[in-house]
C-alpha cells in the first residue's frame, strides 16, 4: 500500500499527555431521551482508571430530564444542546467540539468496565500504525424488566490480548459483518481526519460504514477482553423493518468502490459474498413479512434465492409470503 495511505508511526515515542495540556480522549454520547440510563453510562466513564478524558454529551433535541441529570454528573462532561436531527449529526458535532487525540463514541445507554480507556491506550501507544482499537462486548439483557449489575456481568478472565484474527488489516472482516460495537471502539482523530465521519444521510449501518472506510488506510486491534456492555432493547434498529435494506446496500456499494480484497492482500470470496449478501436479504425480506409488509418482504426474499439458487427456501419462503404467510419467530 502507498505510504501516503499510511498513519504517521511518530506518536509510538511520545508520552502521554496529561490533562494540563488538554484531554487525551474526547468521549462523544449523542443522546435522546435517556434519563433512565445516562446516569450509569456517564458513570462508567468517571471510573475510568484512565482519567484524562472529556465527554460531550450532544443532546439531540431531547423532552426528558436526559439533559439535567447529564449536566451534574462531572466538570469534566460538557452538554451541547442541538434540535432533534439524528444519531449521525449529533456524533458529528461531538467531533466538532472535541479535542482529544483518541475518540470514542459512545451510545448513551451502553457501559464501560473500568480499565477500558487504559487497556485500549495501551495498544494504540504499542502498536502506533492503528487507527483504531475495539473490543468484544457483552449483550446486556433485562432480566424480569430489571438490567443486572455492571459488575455481575464482568469477565472472568482480565486477560489483556489481542485476537489475531480480527487484528491487522481487517477490511475483508468487516465485508463480512460490522465487527465492532461503535461504543467499544477507541479511534485515532486522523483516522476520522483522513476518512470521513458518520454519513448523514444513512439511517442505520452508518458505523459500518466508517469502519470500512477506515479499514482501506488503517489496520485494526481487536482486544479479546470485552470492554463494554451492550444495553438490549426491544426496539433497537436492527430489529425494526425499514425501508431500505442497508446492510446489503452498504456491502454491495463497498464491493462496487473498493472490492473485495483489502490493502494487505486478503480477500473475502466472491461466492461467500454473494451468499452473505442472499442471508442479509433474506433476513430482511423474513423482516417485512413479519410486520405485515407482503410486497418488500416477498421482493427481498426472491432477491436473495436468485443470489443463491442453491437456497431453495429462501423461494419457499417468497412463495410462502405471497400466499400470506408470516414469519413468528
Amino acid at each position: 500500500m502507498p505510504d501516503d495511505t499510511r498513519p504517521s508511526g511518530s506518536e509510538a515515542d511520545r508520552p502521554i499527555p496529561d490533562a494540563s495540556v488538554g484531554p487525551l480522549v474526547s468521549v462523544v454520547i449523542p443522546s435522546y431521551n435517556c434519563e433512565r440510563y445516562i446516569r450509569q453510562t456517564l458513570l462508567s466513564i468517571v471510573a475510568q482508571t484512565f482519567t484524562d478524558w472529556e465527554v460531550i454529551v450532544v443532546d439531540d433535541g431531547s423532552t426528558d430530564a436526559t439533559v439535567a441529570i447529564a449536566s451534574t454528573i462531572d466538570p469534566r462532561v460538557r452538554v451541547v444542546q442541538q434540535a432533534n436531527a439524528g444519531v449521525c449529526v449529533a456524533r458529528n458535532r461531538g467531533y466538532a467540539e472535541s479535542s482529544g487525540r483518541y475518540l470514542c463514541f459512545m451510545d448513551h445507554d451502553d457501559y464501560w468496565f473500568a480499565e477500558k480507556l487504559e487497556r485500549q491506550l495501551g495498544w494504540m501507544q504499542r502498536m502506533p500504525e492503528l487507527g483504531v482499537v475495539y473490543s468484544t462486548c457483552i449483550r446486556w439483557h433485562a432480566v424480569a424488566g430489571v438490567f443486572p449489575p455492571p459488575e455481575s456481568l464482568r469477565p472472568a478472565s482480565d486477560e489483556d490480548t489481542l485476537d489475531a484474527e480480527f487484528t491487522g488489516w481487517v477490511y475483508h472482516q468487516f465485508m463480512r459483518d460490522s465487527c465492532a460495537l461503535t461504543s467499544s471502539a477507541l479511534i485515532r482523530r486522523e483516522a476520522l481526519d483522513k476518512c470521513g465521519l458518520f454519513d448523514i444521510d444513512l439511517a442505520y449501518s452508518e458505523d459500518w460504514d466508517l469502519f470500512l472506510r477506515i479499514s482501506r488506510h488503517y489496520p485494526f486491534a481487536q482486544m479479546h477482553w470485552p470492554s463494554t456492555l451492550y444495553r438490549q432493547h426491544l426496539n433497537q434498529g436492527s430489529r425494526v423493518a425499514r425501508p431500505r435494506d442497508f446492510r446489503s446496500d452498504l456491502l454491495l456499494r463497498a464491493e462496487k468502490d473498493w472490492g473485495l480484497i483489502g490493502p494487505d492482500g486478503k480477500a473475502i470470496d466472491r461466492s461467500e459474498f454473494q451468499q452473505l449478501i442472499a442471508r442479509y436479504r433474506m433476513e430482511y425480506g423474513r423482516q417485512h413479512l413479519a410486520s405485515g409488509d407482503r410486497r418488500i418482504g416477498v421482493h427481498a426474499l426472491v432477491d436473495a434465492w436468485r443470489r443463491h439458487p442453491a437456497k431453495l427456501r429462501y423461494l419457499g419462503m417468497a412463495v410462502a409470503g405471497a400466499a400470506g404467510w408470516k414469519p413468528t419467530d
